[in-house]
């Protein structure tokens, strides 16, 4: 049974939650998400927006993948509802001499270590904040996008356990490695 699934989801004040035969309309403060029920398995769940709750209950709670979609789909719903409320951001910083970034308009410039520039278009929906040339913070109300776009601007120079150098996420923790000795 999903521990997920069993409770409602709180509508908050100023954000509005509409339910269609395709989709789920969150519209907030800071913006508007849509949750697909095009998918192959949304139609197992049934959606229904009751005294200020968003309730998903499962069509048949003996079939497995009903019972899997009921967590999926009220998390993804309880995200939606979170990002047009308050939104989410991730804090990034980058170790290495000579490693700096910079934002201009909708381009996000990367100097780390390469012979060129890694040159990157920010997605619509998400905002990039310079702290200070080497720190910067990515914020948007789509949890899932920001997550895709930090993880691209991670790989693009993953942390060095021997050096230390990269680029990190505030929270990560690398576990530094001794190099090889004679």
């Amino acid at each position: 049974m999903s521990r997920a699934g069993k409770y409602p989801i709180e509508i908050k004040n100023g954000v509005s939650v509409e339910v269609t035969d395709s989709a789920v309309m969150v519209k907030g403060p800071k913006g508007e998400l849509k949750v697909s029920l095009e998918t192959k398995n949304a139609g197992l769940v049934d959606i229904k927006v009751e005294n200020g709750h968003v309730v998903v209950t499962p069509k048949n709670a003996e079939d497995k993948v009903s019972r899997a979609m009921w967590g999926t789909m009220t998390r993804n719903i309880k995200t939606a509802v979170k990002g047009v409320s308050e939104g989410f951001s991730k804090a990034m910083y980058m170790n290495g001499v000579g490693y700096k970034a910079s934002v201009k308009g909708n381009v996000f410039t990367l100097v780390v270590g390469f012979s060129h520039d890694v040159v990157m278009n920010i997605p619509s929906g998400l905002t990039v904040t310079m702290d200070t040339p080497t720190e910067f913070t990515i914020s948007g109300i789509d949890k899932n996008l920001l997550g895709q776009f930090a993880d691209k601007v991670h790989k693009i120079r993953k942390a060095d356990p021997y050096k230390g150098k990269g680029i990190f996420y505030k929270d990560e923790y690398i576990r530094r490695k001794e190099g090889k000795k004679k």
